[in-house]
């Protein structure tokens, strides 16, 4: 039987009920409780879709309080991203849930962007291209920070693969956007990848990018996934960066809302990215390289 994992400080704001091992393992209730939840921020999503966001009890609190400030899918150029695939709702529920007792996210009153720019059906180029269509859409809108559960190495075609010296940080036009939007002062998060058990091993673009923070997959006991992709980058940049819970992650189900566990770099990356939200929202005085850089400079080995 799952138990319950009960908060050990009953004064902290949020009752996390099972997801407070991914919100502790960051000690990110202190922010919370300092009111740091998000307010006054912008994330930006990209992914395959958000099915059922639009009506599953996990996000009545972003519903309500009109938190989703703009939404498109660059895949089917249409507006809504209600749609198509699952796997956006799932990340966006580490960042946004508000079930008090049951499920609450890392920043959960922070205002999101949710952009379609992956096809799960395959897997092309033009995806690539879709990422920057949203990065400059979302910079546009005043995104603060992305959260990016994406990662490209091999494609349907294989002639448009990556090789592992292509993983320098600096050469994928994902990655290469991914430094443009750091340059434009957005603190981008993104998935390392979950090729640590297969052939390629490595992380996937754009985990390598030079001015993100990528984020490698541990359980509540900070036991590394063995699905999650090692570094470093082919450059020799010490890759990811840190990591979260992605090895029995609480995310939403997709039928009911509740709370259920997932596995992937995927739901390390959107965890990150909310306490990112929140940490930059108690500092707003610094740039996005500063708040990166405090996050490295806090890991348990760096």
């Amino acid at each position: 039987a799952t138990v319950a994992a009960r908060p050990t400080n009953p004064n902290d704001y949020y009752n996390y009920g099972l997801s407070y091992p991914q919100i502790h393992l960051h000690n990110a209730e202190f922010l919370h409780n300092h009111h740091f939840r998000g307010e006054g921020m912008q994330l930006a999503i990209m992914d395959a879709g958000f099915l059922n966001y639009l009506t599953l009890p996990t996000f009545d609190s972003i519903r309500t309080n009109a938190q989703v400030i703009n939404t498109w899918d660059f895949v089917a150029e249409k507006p809504g991203v209600n749609d198509a695939h699952p796997h956006g709702m799932n990340c966006l529920s580490t960042i946004a849930a508000n079930m008090p007792g049951t499920f609450v996210g890392t920043a959960p009153k922070a205002g999101f962007l949710l952009y379609r720019t992956e096809d799960a059906s395959s897997e092309y180029p033009v995806e690539e291209q879709n990422f920057v269509a949203a990065a400059e859409r979302a910079d546009s809108i005043g995104a603060d920070a992305f959260s990016v559960s994406l990662g490209y190495n091999t494609f349907s075609n294989s002639a448009f693969n990556y090789t592992y010296n292509d993983l320098n940080g600096h050469t994928t036009l994902i990655a290469r956007a991914a430094n443009m939007a750091a340059q434009k002062g957005i603190a981008v998060v993104v998935a390392a990848g979950n090729e640590g058990s297969n052939a390629w091993r490595y992380i996937t673009t754009p985990a390598d990018a030079d001015s993100i923070i990528s984020v490698g997959a541990v359980d509540k006991n900070r036991k590394v996934a063995s699905f999650s992709s090692f570094g470093p980058g082919s450059n020799g940049q010490i890759k990811p960066d840190i990591a979260a819970i992605g090895s029995g992650a609480v995310v939403a189900n997709t039928a009911t809302g509740q709370p259920m566990y997932g596995n992937g770099t995927s739901f390390a990356c959107p965890i990150m990215a909310g306490i990112t939200t929140c940490l930059w929202q108690a500092f707003p005085e610094v740039n996005n390289m500063v708040i990166i850089d405090a996050l490295r400079q806090s890991s348990d080995r760096v």
